[in-house]
């Protein structure tokens, strides 16, 4: 068998190679050995390691490797062969090896339930060891690539990484909706406890990113908790509870059955289903003094947050305490154009249900206007004399007033200063005796 006179290696294809070894191993002590930039070539024969070169050109006699003697008793010059084998190690860094992980089931603290999520992101890694490397992980291969890499270390790794964002989470008290502001201190936590890992290998984590953490939709539980999630997103912006949106569903789902009852008699059903829908809603609301039925039910629909009812403590009996003086009579309401969207509601609904933006009605006409308009754009009158609205019970009240006349709440004047009781002039934004903002 021929003596190999040249040993090199330089990689072909976009595939990222760790290790290769060379294909023959009848070498001599003429042979020579290439290493290029950003690689080292090994040396084993009998099972141990002969030496280690780093870039240059090299020849493989018993200058630079006296254990040659020992192993095969070669003298001083001349040619003279030996068997071994020649591994080429790449040892520049990779930054693009991509991670992901499945349905992984933490506790909440915000929510306080089990939610499934899923992380991705991508690390980098650099062979520190080529020695510890070939051993422990390369073995009998004749090339270790990045697939074998990710393959070898997935069950491993995938545990690992798990485990730490769990612990992490735990120790930190962390909800799943401030994680996003915490992916940086995250990343650098599982980098920092995955780098002995890694070590023990021959490599060094160089990189260690978390992308993101989503919910995990594939499976019903994670579904069922985005849309809940969704939900709450929606009522938050708009302003409603969970018990308007339920009473707004049922209302719907009222107007859309006589709708479609309407459509069936005579094709009008849009107009009369709509008109129907509302004279039901007011008959309600003055249900021949029972308003533990029909008023409590028209209200608790159509009434804003503020007068809405709450569970667990004595609201629901105030509430229908506050109907039976009243007779059970509700107030007259009227449709109202939104001043945002246009969108057509009743008057005594606080927010607009289709964009959420606020009720603010001219004292006069009750057309909604901007907040910030000077006059109505229904009927001129000037906003800034109708004083303001009661906090309590949404009543008006005529400036300078300082107790609502509906239901007695205090109210403070915009025209006096919060902090020090000082007379305020319209045109001022801060009270020019304390400088508190107005």
């Amino acid at each position: 068998m021929a003596l190999i006179d040249l040993v090199r290696w330089a990689p072909q294809g976009s595939e990222t190679i760790y290790a290769w070894r060379f294909p023959h191993t009848n070498l001599s002590t003429y042979t020579q050995l290439i290493v290029q930039e950003s690689q080292e070539a090994l040396l084993f024969s009998k099972g141990q390691l002969v030496g280690k070169f780093g870039p240059g050109k090299h020849t493989l006699n018993t200058e630079n490797l006296p254990i040659l003697r020992s192993l095969f008793g070669i003298p001083f010059g001349g040619q003279n062969p030996f068997t071994a084998e020649v591994w080429f190690v790449n040892k520049i860094q990779t930054y693009d090896i991509q991670w992901r992980i499945d349905s992984m089931s933490i506790h909440d603290a915000g929510y306080n339930t089990h939610i499934p999520i899923t992380a991705n992101g991508q690390y980098g890694i650099n062979i520190e060891d080529s020695e510890r490397f070939i051993i422990k992980l390369v073995g009998t291969k004749y090339a270790f690539t990045e697939r074998d890499f990710t393959s070898q270390f997935e069950g491993e790794f995938t545990s690992k990484v798990k485990s730490i964002i769990m612990q992490y989470m735990m120790q930190n008290n962390l909800s799943f909706k401030q994680i996003s502001a915490y992916l940086s201190q995250m990343s650098d936590y599982l980098k920092e406890s995955m780098a002995p890992f890694c070590k023990e290998t021959g490599l060094n984590l160089s990189k260690f990113f978390i992308k993101t953490i989503e919910i995990d939709d594939s499976t019903p539980e994670g579904r069922r908790v985005k849309e809940a999630i969704t939900k709450q997103a929606e009522m938050s912006i708009t302003g409603r509870t969970w018990q308007q949106e339920q009473m707004f569903d049922t209302a719907n789902h009222a107007i859309g059955g006589l709708t479609s009852t309407m459509d069936g008699l005579n094709g009008t059903g849009g107009l009369l289903g709509g008109i129907l829908a509302i004279n039901m809603m007011n008959g309600m609301a003055n249900n021949g003094g029972i308003p533990g039925i029909g008023g409590g039910m028209a209200q608790g629909m159509m009434q804003p947050q503020y007068n809405q009812p709450t569970f667990g403590g004595n609201n629901n009996v105030q509430g229908g305490a506050q109907q039976m003086a009243q007779g059970g009579m509700a107030q007259p309401t009227k449709m109202v154009h939104c001043s945002n969207c246009a969108n057509k509601f009743p008057n005594n609904m606080r927010f607009c249900p289709k964009c959420g933006d606020e009720y603010n009605p001219c004292p006069k006409c009750g057309t909604d206007n901007d907040k910030n308009a000077r006059r109505c754009i229904g009927c001129g009158t000037q906003l800034q004399a109708a004083g303001v609205c009661c906090p309590n019970c949404n009543a008006q009240i005529p400036a300078g007033t300082s107790f609502c006349g509906n239901c007695g709440t205090r109210v403070v004047s915009s025209d006096v200063c919060t902090r020090c009781g000082n007379a305020l002039s319209p045109a001022v934004k801060f009270c020019p005796v304390c400088g508190n903002k107005r």
